[in-house]
């Protein structure tokens, strides 16, 4: 009779939720009401263009057996990136816990007691009870509540996922930065401390042409002046050689250290032209899959505050040895079992539902205008990146012409005023000098723009699998 009892509740549910809306049921799919989205959509169903530059594994991008050596130390032992890789295991715990709240919960609660009645006649003597239950309780899931906590955990995951990608994304990008900052800064104290060498034979050379009466003192301290400043610039390239030293160190987790890089070493990218910045490839980095997976979580929130809207059903057993029957105590013991089946329905919660509900519906609008944004400074950051890229390269043709010609220039003057042309002056020397430096100055840092331009549109398209 108790199962009968059971049944008709369970079947009363069951047919309660055939007025429930299905929408709780659902799982989670990208809305495509625009062009975007829809967009999106399709691109991400692609299938995996592995040749995409954004798809190319790190190893083969980055080749320089140095830095190749500097960001497996970074992946190894990178604190960030270490965290970022637990948020994984943190997520896998709870969409275990999930999924394991299907299952009934199973718990012991052995007691006992003892009474003694102390009458006129005397003491009645210790009468003792004990009870040795175990309880079972399942949640029925017809309403989908822990369904959609369990696909909201699976969504949390896949985020966590996409997380750690971005993470090791940015990290190797870092270092391949810094990497190349660091040749950066060696070619440019190479440069300067030959430069500080020419320089010191100019000053000689003024002295000479002073002692033989063709110049001033005033071109004597001003060739002076010149190479007192380079020397100075000296020390400031140092101190950001150091500084980048220090920064490299903490990116892969180690006492401050001084790592051995060739000024010469350059980074040889593919060639990259592209009218425009495809979708598939921007669908493949892992702050837009992360951006989704954020709207996902937001969707199964609006769906578990519909939930509360709907019954809860509950099934209890109960079993276990007792000597205590109803009044009477008996021993030895007998075992017993209890069934029961309990339906909550919400009614009344001052408000509370509605309030989630609205909430949980604004935040999954927040969490889709948050996706649109990521997926638009997605792209920019791709364009940006390629531009950078490009006008780099054109840039630098320019400056190897003009370091040519002042090369020529610096060549020239110190050739003519040498042998006593009239018609140049010491202050023509110096200026040679000083746009020649520039010019070179200058070159090595376009080299670095393009460099680093191209380790930004890689990390910019998702590389660094």
């Amino acid at each position: 009779m108790k199962f009968n009892h059971i049944a008709a509740v369970v079947a009363a549910s069951i047919m309660m939720s055939g007025l429930s809306s299905c929408h709780i049921y659902q799982k989670f799919e990208m809305p495509e009401d625009d062009s975007l989205t829809k967009e999106y959509v399709e691109a991400r169903d692609a299938a995996v263009d592995s040749a995409a530059f954004g798809n190319l594994q790190w190893q083969q991008v980055f080749t320089d057996p140095v830095l190749v050596d500097l960001i497996n130390r970074a992946l190894e032992n990178n604190v960030n990136y270490q965290n970022a890789k637990l948020n994984i295991d943190v997520a896998q715990a709870q969409l275990k816990g999930a999924k394991l709240a299907y299952f009934p919960s199973l718990s012991l609660g052995p007691n006992g007691a003892g009474v003694n009645y102390h009458t006129q006649y005397g003491a009645t003597g210790w009468s003792w009870t004990y009870s040795i239950p175990a309880t079972a309780t399942w949640e029925v899931d017809i309403f989908a509540k822990l369904l959609n906590s369990k696909r909201s955990a699976k969504a949390a995951l896949l985020k966590s996922e996409a997380y750690e990608q971005a993470v090791r994304s940015q990290l190797i990008g870092t270092v391949a930065n810094c990497y190349y900052a660091l040749v950066n800064i060696e070619a440019q104290l190479k440069l300067a401390r030959e430069t500080a060498v020419l320089w010191a034979q100019s000053v000689q050379t003024m002295k000479d042409l002073k002692e033989a009466g063709r110049l001033k003192e005033t071109a004597v301290v001003q060739s002076e002046a010149n190479y007192y400043s380079i020397l100075a610039s000296i020390t400031d390239l140092e101190i950001s050689k150091d500084q980048l030293m220090n920064t490299m160190s903490l990116l892969v987790e180690a006492m401050p250290t001084q790592f051995a890089v060739a000024p010469e070493a350059e980074l040889d990218a593919p060639e990259i032209l592209r009218e425009a910045i495809p979708m598939r490839e921007l669908a493949a980095r892992p702050d837009v899959r992360a951006a989704e997976q954020d709207l996902a979580v937001a969707y199964y929130a609006t769906n578990s505050a519909r939930c509360n809207f709907y019954p809860t059903l509950a099934i209890t057993a109960q079993g276990g040895f007792t000597n205590l029957l109803g009044s009477i105590i008996q021993n030895p013991g007998d075992w017993f079992i209890q069934l029961a089946a309990s339906l909550t329905v919400p009614i009344f919660s001052r408000g509370q539902n509605i309030a989630q509900l609205e909430a949980a519906k604004a935040q999954q609008k927040q969490a889709l205008n948050t996706f649109e944004y990521t997926l638009m400074s997605a792209a920019a950051e791709v364009s940006d990146c390629m531009t950078v890229y490009e006008k780099s390269a054109e840039k630098e043709v320019w400056l190897v012409k003009q370091v040519e010609s002042l090369e020529k220039s610096v060549d020239y003057t110190q050739e003519l005023l040498s042998i006593g042309d009239t018609g140049t002056t010491y202050l023509e020397v110096l200026t040679a000098q000083q746009s020649l430096l520039s010019a070179q100055m200058s070159l090595l840092s376009t080299r670095l723009d393009r460099a680093q331009s191209v380790i930004s549109l890689y990390q910019a398209l998702g590389g660094g699998r």
